[in-house]
C-alpha cells in the first residue's frame, strides 16, 4: 500500500522549491518565489491531471488531507473530482483584495519570469491593502488612490508607477468579473490621475545601471578568470554573449548547439518577447566546456542553483562586487555598446541586435527581416578578443570603487 501523510507541519513550512508528495495525490508545491499550494494529481484515460487546492494560508495540512481522500475517492466512483475543489464565492462579497489575489493567480502562468507574481503581491501587500484591501472594488475612490500614491510619488516614483498599475489592473479585473465594465477605474492615469499627480518622468531622473567604462572590461574578465567557481563562469559567459543576466542564468542546455557555435534563446525568456540567437566566441565555448564537466546528472541549466534552481542575481553580483564594487552586471551591455560605437566598424543596426533590442522605428522594423547572423559572428568573435586582452586590474576596481 502507498504511503500516506508523508510530510510534517514542520517540512510544510520550511520545504525549498519544489513539488513534494504527501501521499495519496496530495502535493505541495513551492515556487521560486516561496509561494506555497496544494495540488491533488490523478491519471484519466492515462493522462495526468492536477487540481489546485489553493495556497497552504488558506488549506491547513489537516484539511489539504481531508479533501485529498473526498477526491480520491470521487476518482474512484467515476466521479470528476474537480468539483469538490471549487469554492463557490459570491462576487458580490469579494474585496479588492480578493480579486488582486485572483488576477495574479491567473497570470501566473503567463510570467515569463516567476518573480512576477511575488512582486506583485508584496506591492500590493505594502502599498495598498491596508487602505483599500478590505474594499469592495466598486467602492474604491480616486480620493483612495491618491492617498496610496501621494506619500510616495516622489520619493519612490518607479515603485509607485508599478503599484498605480497594479491598482489598475486588479480594478478592471473585478469591473470585467462583475460584468461592470462601464465603471469608471479611478487608478487609470490618462484622463484621471494625470490630472492630480505630475508625470512620473518629471519628478524622479532616469537612473542607468552603473557601468564600467569598455576599457576596464579586460580587467574585470582577467580577475573573473581566476575565481575557479559557478557565479564566475555565469558572470563571464554574461559579458561575452552582451547578454542580461537573468538570460545568461537561465541559460538550458536544450537552448545550446556547440556544433554551430549559437545559443538559441527561446522567445518566453526574451525581454522583447522573441527568440534571439547568439553567436558565441571560443571563451563562451570554453565556458561551456567546463560547465559540461560540472554537470550532474544531466542537468537541464548550464549554471545551476545550489538547489536545482536558478543560480541567483546575488551570487553573480557578489562575485563581481568584490572585484568591482560600484559596477552592475546589466551595465556591461552599455561597455559591450560603446566598444561597439567608440572602436569598431560595425553597424549600430548590428549591435543593437546583439543586444536584442526591439526596433521602436516601426517603419524601419517592418523592412529589417534579417537578424544580421553572420555579421553578428563577426562582432562577438572581435568582443571576445577584446575581453581576453590585457588589463589593470587593480586599476579597474580603484575607478568602480
Amino acid at each position: 500500500m502507498a504511503k500516506i501523510k508523508i510530510l510534517t507541519a514542520r517540512q510544510i513550512v520550511n520545504l525549498p522549491f519544489g513539488f513534494h508528495s504527501d501521499g495519496g495525490n496530495l502535493y505541495l508545491r513551492v515556487r521560486d518565489t516561496g509561494a506555497r499550494s496544494w495540488v491533488f494529481r490523478y491519471k484519466l484515460a492515462g493522462k495526468v491531471i492536477e487540481l489546485g487546492l489553493g495556497p497552504v494560508a488558506d488549506r491547513s495540512l489537516s484539511q489539504a488531507r481531508e479533501l485529498a481522500s473526498k477526491m480520491r475517492t470521487a476518482v474512484a466512483d467515476g466521479l470528476d473530482p474537480a468539483t469538490l475543489a471549487r469554492v463557490k464565492r459570491d462576487a458580490a462579497a469579494m474585496t479588492f483584495k480578493d480579486y488582486a489575489e485572483a488576477l495574479i493567480e491567473s497570470k501566473r502562468d503567463g510570467w515569463r519570469n516567476v518573480k512576477h507574481a511575488g512582486q506583485w503581491a508584496s506591492t500590493l501587500k505594502e502599498y495598498a491593502y491596508a487602505t483599500i484591501g478590505d474594499k469592495r472594488p466598486a467602492d474604491v475612490t480616486i480620493a483612495d488612490v491618491k492617498a496610496i500614491l501621494s506619500p510616495i510619488w516622489a520619493s519612490k516614483t518607479e515603485t509607485a508607477s508599478r503599484v498605480r498599475g497594479r491598482i489598475e489592473s486588479v480594478l478592471d479585473y473585478a469591473a470585467v468579473s462583475e460584468n461592470a465594465q462601464s465603471r469608471n477605474n479611478p487608478a487609470r492615469w490618462k484622463g484621471v490621475l494625470d490630472k492630480l499627480l505630475p508625470a512620473a518622468r518629471k519628478v524622479t531622473a532616469v537612473v542607468h545601471h552603473a557601468a564600467a567604462p569598455y576599457a576596464g572590461v579586460p580587467a574585470i574578465m582577467s580577475a573573473l578568470r581566476a575565481k575557479d567557481c559557478l557565479s564566475a563562469y555565469c558572470l563571464r559567459f554574461a559579458i561575452l554573449t552582451a547578454a542580461r543576466s537573468g538570460e545568461a542564468r537561465g541559460a538550458l542546455w536544450a537552448d545550446i548547439d556547440t556544433e554551430a557555435r549559437t545559443w538559441a534563446i527561446p522567445a518566453s525568456r526574451m525581454k522583447a518577447g522573441r527568440e534571439h540567437r547568439v553567436p558565441l566566441c571560443d571563451e563562451a565555448l570554453e565556458i561551456l566546456a567546463k560547465m559540461q564537466e560540472w554537470r550532474r546528472d544531466d542537468a537541464v541549466s548550464v549554471f545551476p542553483g545550489a538547489r536545482g534552481g536558478l543560480l541567483s542575481d546575488v551570487a553573480v553580483n557578489k562575485v563581481l562586487h568584490g572585484i568591482a564594487p560600484a559596477v552592475t552586471a546589466h551595465g556591461f551591455r552599455s561597455a559591450f555598446r560603446d566598444w561597439g560605437a567608440e572602436t569598431t566598424a560595425f553597424p549600430s543596426a548590428a549591435l543593437e541586435l546583439a543586444l536584442a533590442h526591439a526596433n521602436k522605428d516601426k517603419v524601419e522594423a517592418a523592412y529589417q527581416r534579417s537578424d544580421l547572423f553572420d555579421r553578428r559572428k563577426e562582432l562577438m568573435t572581435a568582443w571576445g578578443r577584446y575581453c581576453a586582452s590585457a588589463g589593470n586590474v587593480v586599476q579597474i576596481a580603484r575607478n568602480a570603487a
